[in-house]
C-alpha cells in the first residue's frame, strides 16, 4: 500500500514537473475527452450485433469525430453491423465488467481497456481479477469475444523518462495477464504492445494525438488495421458488409 502511495506522488510529481509541457498535455488529454462522443451505429436492416466496451479508446477520444474512431471505422466498412458503445473515458477493466453486467446478447463483444490501469499503477493481482471478471462477463454476451488492450503505453508522448519506464513494464504485465485471460477462456486476444523500437506509434508521432496520449485519426486506422488482420475477425464482420447475406 506504501509503494503504491509513493509511486503515485511520484506520478503526480512527475507530471507536474516535467519540463512544462506536460501540464498543457493533461489540459489537452481532458479537453479531447470532453469532445468526444462514442459512436452508436443501430440500422434498420442489422445482420450483426457488437458491444464495445472500455475506457476512452473505445469512446474513439482523440480522433477528430466519432466517425473516425474504431467504431466509426468498423460503422462505415460494415453498414449493417449495429454497434452498441457503453465505452467511457477514465474507465478501467472494472469499468468495463460494470458496462458489461448492464446485460445484452450479441454476436460480437470488443472490449477496449487496460490503459487506465496502467496510468493508475494498479495492483496485479486485482487487475487480473478485474480482466478474469470482464473475460467472463463479455463470454455471457456473445460468442465472439475480442480483448484490445491499448499498447504500449509507456511510449506516449504523454510520458517521459523515468516515468515511461515504469509504464512500459505496467503494460507489459497488463498485456501478459490478458493474453493468459484469452487462452483460459478462448477469447480473441490483439496484441498492441511494441517495444520502442518497433513500435508504430514512435516511428509515426502522426499516429498520436494532440495530447500525446490517444490516437489520432491515423493512429484509429493503424488499430483497426491490426484488429482486421486477426484470425476470423474480418470473416466474422462480412456478414454485416452491403449485400452480403
Amino acid at each position: 500500500m506504501r509503494l503504491t502511495l509513493l509511486l503515485a506522488v511520484v506520478v503526480a510529481g512527475t507530471l507536474l514537473g516535467a519540463a512544462g509541457c506536460t501540464a498543457w498535455r493533461i489540459g489537452e488529454a481532458r479537453e479531447l475527452a470532453r469532445q468526444s462522443t462514442p459512436l452508436q451505429h443501430t440500422p434498420a436492416d442489422t445482420t450483426l450485433r457488437l458491444l464495445i466496451v472500455g475506457d476512452s479508446t473505445g469512446v474513439g477520444t482523440g480522433a477528430s469525430a466519432p466517425q473516425a474512431s474504431l467504431a466509426g471505422l468498423l460503422a462505415r466498412d460494415h453498414p449493417r453491423l449495429w454497434i452498441e458503445n457503453r465505452a467511457r473515458d477514465g474507465a478501467t477493466f472494472a469499468g468495463a465488467a460494470e458496462q458489461l453486467a448492464r446485460g445484452g446478447r450479441f454476436d460480437i463483444v470488443l472490449v477496449l481497456a487496460g490503459g487506465n490501469d496502467v496510468i493508475r499503477l494498479r495492483a496485479p493481482e486485482a487487475l487480473r481479477a478485474d480482466i478474469e471478471r470482464t473475460a467472463v462477463l463479455a463470454r455471457e454476451r456473445a460468442e465472439v469475444v475480442v480483448l484490445m488492450p491499448a499498447g504500449n503505453v509507456g511510449n506516449a508522448p504523454f510520458f517521459l523518462p523515468p516515468l515511461s519506464w515504469e509504464m512500459t513494464r505496467r503494460a507489459r504485465v497488463l498485456h501478459t495477464l490478458v493474453r493468459e485471460a484469452a487462452q483460459r477462456h478462448g477469447l480473441v486476444y490483439v496484441d498492441l504492445f511494441r517495444e520502442r523500437g518497433d513500435d508504430p506509434f514512435v516511428q509515426h508521432p502522426e499516429l498520436n494525438a494532440r495530447d500525446g496520449l490517444h490516437p489520432s485519426d491515423a493512429g484509429y486506422r493503424e488499430w483497426y488495421r491490426t484488429l482486421l488482420a486477426q484470425p476470423g475477425i474480418a470473416e466474422r464482420l462480412a456478414a454485416a458488409r452491403a449485400g452480403d447475406r
